[in-house]
C-alpha cells in the first residue's frame, strides 16, 4: 500500500464523522442523480468486465508461462535455441496482452464516467445551494456562521466528489477483485490461501489498532492548528492594539507556545504515520515469504507448476491491496455521506414565504410608509415587537433612536422584508408590502449602512451597482453630489481604479462616501441611513451634509442615529426600547414631555 494510502486511511484530511442516517442519504443522493443513472449502470458493467478480465489474466498467464516453460525445457534438451512462434506462444501472448489491455480500457472508461458522474452531481448540488441561499431568510444567516455555509458548497461537496471518484470506485473494484482472487487462490492451493488470509488478518488488526491511535493524534494536531490559526489571525487583525499596549512580547510568547504544541502533536502524528507503513509492509512481506517458501517446495515436488506459482502471487497482490485499503474506503464513504447529509440539511432549511401569485404594483412611488399594529419575533412564542404603529408621509425624515439592541435595525429590516412580520401590516403607498414581490418592494429603497461594502471591480462599477446601465456622466454626477469626485480623480486610473472589499488604500470615510454616491445614482423613493456618517470625519461630514439634505428632499428617509444632534430636524422621531416604540414625535415635542427622549438627549450634552 502506498504512503499516501496509509496517510488517508489513518484519518488525515477526514473529519471522522459518520452520517446520522446513511440509508436515507443514499436514497436521496440517488434521486438527486436521476439523470445520471445510466452512467452508473455503465460503470457497474465496466467494473464487472474489469474484474473478470483481471481475474482471468493471471489464470491465463499460468497457461502461457507453463507453455513457454515447457518449450524452453524441450529446446534446451535438444540443444536448440527457443523461439516464440505464432503457432507456439505468439497467439497466447497476444491473447494475454488483450486481456490486460481490455482490463485497462474498462478501468479507464469507468474512471472517466465516474469522474463525470461525481462532478455533474456536485455541480447540481452547488447550483441548488446557490439558488437556496437566495431563498433563505435573513434569520438563518444571523444564527449561522459564514464559514459553515461556505463549507457546504465547497469543502463538503469537494469531499463527496473525491469519495465518489476514488472511494466508491475502489469499493466496487475491490469487492470484485477480492472475491475473484480468493476464489482462484483456493482453486490453486488451499494451504497457501490460508497462510495468506492469516497474515492479512494480522495486518488488518494492526492497521486498526494503530489507526485509532493515529486518529487521536491527528485530531490533536488539527486542534493545535485551529488554535494557532486563531492566534495568528488575532495577532494580525489586532496588531495596532497589540503595539499600542506594548503587548508584542506576550503575543509572541502565545504564538510560540501554540507553535510548540503544534510541532509536538505533528511530530507524534507523523511518526505514527511513517512508522506504521513499514510495519504493515513487514507483516505482508513475512506472509509473502512464508507463501514463497511453501510454494517453492510445492514447485520442487511437482505439485505446483511455474505458471501457477507466478499466477498465485499475482492473485496475492490483487487481493492484498484492496484488503489493506478497506479502512480507507469505508472511512472515505462514511465521511462523504456525512458531508452530503449536511448539504441536504442546508437545502431543507425553511425558506422565505413564497412570492404572491398575482403581485400588486403600486400605481405611483411616493414613499408613504404606514406601520399598522405590527408584531414581530424571531420565534412566534417570543415576540420582540408587539404593537408598532406610525406613519411616515412622503418626503418626511424619520429618525429611529435608542440604545444598542433596542430594535432599530430590526424595524428597518421589517420594512425591507428581510424578516416577515407576525401580525399587523406595513403599507407602501397604500399597498401591503406582502402583496408585492420582494424585488418590486426593494426597488423603492436605497440603503447606506454603517458597515460599508465595496465589491471587486472598478470605482465606477461600485457606484453603479444599483444601476449597472448608468452612463459615465451619471456616475460622475453622483460622485460629485457625494463629494467624492475630487478624490477619485486623484487616483492613478480615476473611475477605472480597481477596488475590493479589503482595499486598504481608501480610508473608511472615502469608502462610505462611495456607498453614498451609489445611493445618489440609484435615486430611490425611500432612503434608509444606518449611521451613514459614522465613519466620516467632522470635516467630511460637513461637506456632505448639504448633499445629504438635497438627497433627502422630497424623499421619505429613515435615519438610524446615535448622535441625537444629527436628527433634531427630523419630522418624526421614534424612540425604541426593547423592540417597542416608547415615545414618538418631533424633537421639540419629545423634549417638552421631559421623558425618556429628553433624558437621553440631555445626557449627551451634559
Amino acid at each position: 500500500m502506498s504512503e499516501t494510502g496509509y496517510e488517508t486511511a489513518f484519518g488525515l484530511g477526514e473529519d471522522g464523522q459518520a452520517p446520522a442516517n446513511a440509508l436515507s442519504t443514499l436514497r436521496r443522493l440517488w434521486r438527486s442523480a436521476d439523470d445520471q443513472h445510466g452512467k452508473l449502470f455503465i460503470v457497474l458493467f465496466c467494473v464487472i468486465a474489469y474484474t473478470l478480465l483481471s481475474v482471468l489474466g493471471p489464470l491465463y498467464s499460468a497457461h502461457v508461462v507453463d507453455l513457454l516453460w515447457e518449450g524452453i525445457k524441450a529446446s534446451l534438451s535438444r540443444g536448440q535455441v527457443f523461439h516464440v512462434a505464432w503457432d507456439y506462444g505468439g497467439l497466447e501472448i497476444l491473447l494475454l496482452f488483450s486481456l490486460y489491455g481490455g482490463a485497462w480500457i474498462f478501468y479507464t472508461l469507468m474512471s472517466f464516467l465516474m469522474a463525470s458522474f461525481a462532478e455533474q452531481l456536485s455541480l447540481r448540488l452547488r447550483t441548488q445551494i446557490s439558488e437556496k441561499l437566495n431563498r433563505l431568510p435573513l434569520s438563518l444567516y444571523d444564527r449561522t456562521k459564514t464559514g459553515d455555509i461556505l463549507s457546504r458548497a465547497t469543502n463538503d461537496l469537494d469531499k463527496m466528489s473525491e469519495a465518489l471518484q476514488t472511494g466508491l470506485l475502489k469499493l466496487f473494484t475491490a469487492a470484485g477483485m477480492i472475491t475473484g482472487s480468493l476464489i482462484m487462490m483456493f482453486q490453486f492451493h488451499l494451504g497457501l490461501t490460508l497462510i495468506f488470509l492469516a497474515f492479512m488478518a494480522l495486518s488488518l488488526i494492526l492497521t486498526r489498532i494503530f489507526s485509532q491511535k493515529t486518529l487521536r493524534c491527528a485530531a490533536k494536531r488539527q486542534q493545535s492548528v485551529g488554535v494557532l490559526t486563531g492566534l495568528v489571525e488575532e495577532a494580525y487583525t489586532g496588531r495596532s492594539v497589540i503595539k499600542a499596549f506594548h503587548r508584542e512580547e506576550e503575543s509572541a510568547a502565545q504564538l510560540h507556545q501554540a507553535t510548540q504544541e503544534l510541532a509536538q502533536a505533528s511530530q507524534k502524528a507523523d511518526f505514527l504515520i511513517n512508522a506504521i507503513n513499514p510495519a504493515i509492509r513487514l507483516v505482508n512481506r513475512l506472509g509473502q515469504v512464508g507463501i514463497a517458501l511453501l510454494a517453492g517446495k510445492l514447485l520442487i515436488d511437482g505439485a505446483l507448476t511455474v505458471g501457477r506459482f507466478q499466477a498465485f502471487f499475482q492473485y496475492v497482490y490483487q487481493a492484498a491491496e484492496p484488503l489493506t485499503e478497506a479502512a480507507y474506503m469505508i472511512n472515505s464513504m462514511q465521511s462523504a455521506l456525512a458531508c452530503v447529509e449536511r448539504t441536504y440539511r442546508l437545502l431543507d432549511e425553511e425558506e422565505m414565504s413564497p412570492e404572491p401569485a398575482h403581485p400588486v404594483v403600486p400605481s405611483s412611488s411616493q414613499g408613504r410608509i404606514v406601520f399598522e399594529k405590527v408584531a414581530f419575533g424571531y420565534a412566534p412564542e417570543r415576540l420582540l415587537m408587539k404593537n408598532i404603529s406610525f406613519t411616515a408621509e412622503k418626503g418626511q425624515k424619520i429618525a429611529i433612536v435608542g440604545s444598542t439592541g433596542a430594535g432599530k435595525t430590526t424595524l428597518v429590516n421589517l420594512l425591507m422584508r428581510f424578516y416577515e412580520i407576525r401580525k399587523g401590516r406595513i403599507l407602501l403607498d397604500g399597498t401591503d408590502i406582502r402583496l408585492m414581490t420582494r424585488a418590486q418592494l426593494r426597488s423603492h429603497f436605497g440603503m447606506v449602512l454603517q458597515d460599508t461594502w465595496l465589491f471587486q471591480g472598478t470605482i465606477a462599477e461600485n457606484i453603479a451597482y444599483g444601476r449597472p446601465n448608468a452612463t459615465r456622466e451619471e456616475i460622475i454626477a453622483a460622485a460629485r453630489a457625494a463629494r467624492i469626485d475630487f478624490f477619485i480623480r486623484t487616483l492613478p486610473k480615476g473611475y477605472d481604479t480597481l477596488l475590493s472589499d479589503s482595499e486598504e488604500s481608501i480610508s473608511a470615510g472615502q469608502r462610505q462616501l462611495l456607498t453614498i454616491a451609489r445611493v445618489f445614482l440609484y435615486d430611490p423613493a425611500v432612503l434608509i441611513l444606518d449611521e451613514a456618517t459614522s465613519s466620516v470625519d467632522t470635516r467630511t461630514e460637513m461637506e456632505i451634509s448639504a448633499a445629504m439634505k438635497a438627497l433627502m428632499e422630497n424623499r421619505t428617509s429613515f435615519v438610524i442615529a446615535h448622535r441625537l444632534s444629527t436628527i433634531v430636524d427630523a419630522d418624526l422621531i421614534l424612540l425604541m426600547e426593547k423592540g417597542d416604540i416608547i415615545e414618538q414625535g418631533t424633537h421639540q415635542q419629545l423634549l417638552s414631555k421631559n421623558g425618556a427622549y429628553a433624558s437621553l438627549y440631555y445626557s449627551q450634552f451634559s
